[in-house]
């Protein structure tokens, strides 16, 4: 089997090793799942622990998941957290906030489709007073994990086939 690499995806490739930087940081991968699949992993909160290792638990208040939502989440090291639902393009994007002191952990998750392939990517952006504090302590870690946690999205699409 050949593999052939569209300018689309490096140039993709390429967006998400130029934007790293200790602050903000994503990682993309691929699947030939359909999008519609990652989406209801990704939106169905009380999973994420499965394919998310830094989590022990995950859950919504209350309500469907939507903009405006807020949940609750315990970290595998740290006390529980609430998080918001800022922003949702259905089926193609949403945007959670984390409190921390003096700023947010923003998480931003986007999907898109080309040439048969569906593309997630997942970012994560430390902000406020003592964003560059947060970086250094979580965002090593965050961003070694990344590549895993989208490799078992990954894996979770693909097995529903």
């Amino acid at each position: 089997m050949k593999v052939f690499i569209t300018i689309f995806q490096l140039s993709i490739m390429t967006i998400s090793l130029s934007s790293q930087t200790p602050l903000s940081f994503s990682h993309t991968d691929s699947t030939q799942a359909p999008p519609e699949r990652i989406w209801e992993i990704w939106t169905n909160v009380s999973n994420w622990p499965t394919w998310d290792a830094g989590l022990r638990s995950a859950r919504l208040k209350k309500g469907p998941f939507r903009e405006g939502a807020k949940g609750k989440l315990k970290p595998d090291k740290g006390p529980k957290a609430s998080f918001w639902i800022t922003e949702v393009e259905e089926g193609i994007a949403y945007t959670l906030k984390t409190r921390i002191p003096f700023g947010w952990l923003i998480v931003r998750r986007r999907l898109w489709q080309d040439g048969g392939w569906t593309y997630f990517r997942h970012e994560v952006e430390f902000t406020g007073w003592l964003k560059k504090t947060f970086a250094r302590k979580f965002g090593p870690r965050y961003r070694e994990m990344l590549p895993s946690v989208l490799q078992k999205i990954k894996m979770l699409a693909e097995i529903e086939d």
